[in-house]
């Protein structure tokens, strides 16, 4: 069977695996994330050992990202802050190395494009995906398509509201402060509290508040994009009783104004923890097409 390349590339580890055009994952592997060339070596040696043809390589990485492909540049991370990135070609070694058609997509617009194909957003004509995690990022799909302007959008840095209850913290995005990213990812949470959501009391205050900066961000995009389906993903929203927590914050936010009622329209992740994966996949598959 026609397989498929897959690589997860976060800013901790690289999840790798082998696939089929029916979404069967044949093999997976995970690799620190240290210096550029020692994980991209080590993602490529992976890939050789199994000795398998690959059709093609799809890649949803941690950014930013360059994604036009007219650019000297595409298929670079471009300006993270994480050491040693920056600047750093991943698309360009592999495809030197496995002679195929190498594509790439930020992880959270892969993980959309998945969930819109495969998973939550099944029969839907949009979908927007979210992720709350060590950073915050969206992806949009209309009619199978990614939402892409002059770059890949960064959700994650709108401005907010304060809740009046949280005045005091200056936020820990190091660009904005306290965007959405800056209040409500699992670092800013740290920051205040000593401890991840998920780990603080059931009646701490904090999960209301956490709950109330996410459902401001849903109804921002709601009034923007009104998407079918709002799929909510990252390790934040695996807290035990959020998601009802924003579902609940979102539509009092809403005021029954927008065509999507908060407490249908969002969701948990249809693929679970195979998001990341398969969308690297439905990235592999779109280079193809």
């Amino acid at each position: 069977m026609t397989a498929y390349g897959l690589i997860e590339a976060g800013g901790t580890k690289f999840v790798l695996g082998i696939a089929d055009a029916d979404r069967t994952i044949r093999a997976t592997h995970r690799i620190p994330t240290t210096a550029p060339d020692e994980t991209i070596g080590a993602a490529v040696h992976w890939f050789k050992a199994q000795d398998e043809p690959l059709a093609a390589i799809g890649i949803g990485s941690f950014g930013p990202l360059q994604l036009d492909k007219a650019a000297a540049d595409w298929g670079h991370i471009t300006r993270t802050p994480k050491p040693h990135w920056a600047n750093t070609d991943l698309v360009g070694p592999f495809a030197e190395a496995f002679g195929c058609p190498a594509a790439i997509e930020t992880d959270v617009n892969a993980a959309a494009l998945a969930e819109a194909k495969w998973g939550a957003g099944t029969g839907c004509g949009s979908l927007l995906y979210l992720t709350i995690g060590t950073g915050i990022g969206g992806g949009f799909v209309s009619g199978g398509r990614l939402l892409h302007g002059l770059s890949h959008p960064e959700m994650g840095h709108i401005r907010l509201p304060r809740h009046p209850d949280d005045m005091e913290f200056k936020g820990a995005c190091p660009f904005h402060g306290d965007c959405l990213e800056g209040l409500a990812s699992g670092p800013a949470i740290i920051a205040r509290w000593g401890r991840s959501l998920s780990e603080l009391a059931p009646d701490h205050p904090g999960k209301a508040i956490i709950a109330w900066y996410l459902a401001q961000a849903i109804v921002t995009f709601q009034a923007v994009m009104e998407p079918e389906r709002i799929v909510l993903g990252g390790g934040v929203t695996g807290t035990a009783g959020l998601l009802d927590l924003v579902r609940t914050e979102a539509k009092s936010a809403a005021a029954a104004y927008f065509a999507g009622d908060p407490e249908k329209v969002i969701v948990a992740p249809g693929l679970g923890e195979q998001s990341g994966l398969l969308g690297a996949l439905a990235v592999a598959l779109s280079s193809t097409s």
